[in-house]
Parts: structure tokens; sequence; C-alpha cells
């Protein structure tokens, strides 16, 4: 294959583009921003971020050194533009951009732009979303509105659940809240637990004392205190007692003071055991429940304590409820459409278990009882 004509490639090596068919140009703005290494940054490596903003919004975006100029319908081009400037003023704090960042930047300005009026541009300090802060990680802001809703939860009941599909940041930011209460002081314990119920399979019994057994069932809580505490402190905190392991069965019975409680993968909780570890709360704690209704690994039959005690405790006061959607995946854009394909075929029922074969010898059921 030949080589592609480098007349006919853009600034820093981006295909040439034109405007996208059915986008009439209609509007231009031309951004330049003061620090050139920092429009880097913000124009992604090979301009990355620039062609994820013309996927996204159907403009075009042209660079020159610190130069860039938006061309598209006037209304995406103004999005473009609080986009760019968003992602100029996070680089100015020092926070690296990755695409979810660059996703967040394109939600916010969206809400941004039904907040603020024409004539009054938000200023980089009016942000749309809200954020959470710790000192390893410096601020981590809300990526769209239903995480903004979370982190407003968190901050303003005692008691939040938050539900819906793996990737959502559920429980990654309900950990960065809980890291920023012990270091602001407003909590003096962080107490971590999860339902021991293995996913499908059977691991068997596991070797060592308590905490070595309970690991591999916390090890995505473990991964999301690396990501807003130091090592260091981390080991400290668990050898003091400030973070603390705790099995649900070891629960009962105590009274959690100036504490952060984090229940995780609560769907596989019991009735029973749910409502123990709710009465556990004592003065001055909060607590945070996360869990994925579609994803109950409890025996057939048994009902989810997460499920039940949402029902059950809707409308009470001081009680908050975030439900995450297919469209709120942040992790990676193929899991948000791996699990918008499940929720699709959930709603269309499923496909239907395939017949036994011919000559399958395997045991027939009881009387009553399906074989297939």
């Amino acid at each position: 294959m030949r080589p592609a004509d480098p007349a006919a490639r853009g600034p820093k090596g981006r295909p040439a583009t034109s405007t996208p068919p059915g986008v009439e140009e209609a509007a231009e703005i031309t951004l330049t921003f003061e620090d050139n290494r920092l429009a880097g940054i913000v124009f992604g490596q090979f301009d990355q971020n620039l062609a994820h903003i013309e996927r996204r919004l159907g403009v075009v975006a042209t660079a020159n050194g610190n130069r860039v100029v938006i061309r598209g319908e006037p209304e995406a081009t103004e999005h473009g533009r609080r986009v760019l400037e968003n992602l100029y003023d996070r680089a100015r704090s020092g926070a690296p951009l990755s695409q979810g960042d660059v996703d967040g930047a394109i939600q916010e300005s969206r809400v941004q732009g039904t907040l603020f009026a024409a004539d009054e541009p938000p200023s980089p300090g009016r942000t749309a979303f809200d954020h959470i802060a710790t000192r390893k990680r410096g601020p981590v802001r809300a990526r769209n509105a239903t995480q903004n809703a979370y982190i407003k939860a968190l901050k303003q009941h005692e008691l939040v659940f938050a539900e819906g599909p793996a990737g959502t940041g559920k429980t990654w930011l309900a950990v960065g809240h809980a890291v920023s209460l012990l270091e602001q002081g407003h909590a003096e314990r962080l107490i971590l637990s999860r339902p021991a119920v293995e996913a499908g399979e059977r691991l068997g019994f596991l070797p060592g004392d308590m905490r070595e057994k309970v690991d591999p069932y916390l090890r995505p809580i473990y991964d999301a205190l690396y990501d807003f505490m130091e090592a260091r402190l981390v080991e400290r905190g668990l050898q003091t007692g400030m973070i603390e392991i705790a099995p649900l069965a070891f629960m009962r019975g105590r009274t959690l003071t100036n504490a952060v409680v984090l229940l995780d993968e609560a769907q596989n909780t019991t009735t029973m055991q749910m409502k123990m570890v709710l009465t556990r709360l004592g003065e001055g704690s909060r607590m945070i429940v996360t869990g994925d209704p579609t994803q109950i690994d409890l025996p057939p039959g048994q009902k989810s304590g997460l499920v039940e005690a949402v029902r059950i405790l809707s409308g009470v006061e001081g009680i908050s409820r975030v439900t995450f959607k297919e469209q709120d995946v942040v992790r990676h854009d193929l899991v948000r459409r791996i699990v918008t394909a499940y929720e699709a075929d959930t709603r269309a029922g499923g496909d239907k278990a395939e017949p036994r074969p011919q000559g399958d010898r395997s045991r027939p059921g009881r009387a009553g009882e399906p074989t297939a």
C-alpha cells in the first residue's frame, strides 16, 4: 500500500477533514489557547480527543498549533467550544485527560448549555457537575448527570442506595467519597463489607486468616482505595483499624459510630442480612449501599435484600436512591455497548431454552419438575 500523500493530511498528521454529509456549514468558531503544551494535552495524542469530539458532536475541528477551528451547525459548534474550554481548564489544573474525561466534558457542557443563558456564559469556576476530592487524586468530577446526582446524594444524605450495571462508577465514587470524609476528619473509620457469594462458581474453602479469606471478594474495593489513597496509608489504615474489612456475618450486634460503611454487591444479600446491616448505623455515621439487581447470584427463589430494601424504604426521610442506566457506563465504550445489548435482550424476553438434543440420557426430573 502506498503511503498517503502528505499534502492530503491536516495539521499534526491527522487526515484532512471536510464537513460531514448532512451538516450544513453554518457556523465557525476559532479558539486560541495561551499554553501550547496544555493545548496539546487537550487535543490529545495525534488529535484523538478532537476526533472523538467530532464523532460525538458532528462537527469538524481543525487544529493548528495552539489554535483550533470548529465548524458545523451553530448549536454543535457552541457545544464544542464549551467542551474544549472545559478540557483546557482541567488540563490547567494538572488533571490528566482520558477519553472518559472527554465524554464527561461533553455531558457537562450539554448541561451547562441548559443551565446558563447565552448572554451569561459559564465562567471556569461555574461548573455544572459536582466533584469529590482526595489528597492523592485531587478533584474527580462527575462524568454524567447520574454521577452528578450520586455525588450530591453522597454529600447530603446519611444513607444512599446506588443501583445500576457494571462500569457506572458506583463503587469507585463511593470509595472516593469515603476517603475524602476520612481525610477531612468527618469520619474516623472506613468499614468495607461485601457478601461472600461466588458468581456462578464454587471456589471451595480459602486458606488464611479472616482477612485473607475475604480479600478476593473485596478486591474491587481495594483497587478503588489504592486509586484514592497512597499504598502506605492504606496498609497503615488496615493495621490500625481505621480501615476495617468486616464480613457480613460479623456485623451483627455492632453499633458503628463515626464511620463510613460501604456495602458493595448488595444485590447478593438476603432480606435479613440487609436489615441487619442497615440497623448497624450509629451516631455520626454514613452508609453507602451499591449493587446491580440484574446480577443476583443468590440461590433460586431467594429474594435480594437490595431489591426489598429499596422497595420498603422508598420515601423514608434521610435516604436517597440513585439508579444508573446502561447509558451511564463510563468504564469503556465497549462495556456500555455490551450492557446495552444485554438490557435490550432482557426487555425482549431473552432467548428461550434450547430443547434437549436427541439421545441425551441426563437424569429426568421428578414428577412435575421440568427436565430441561
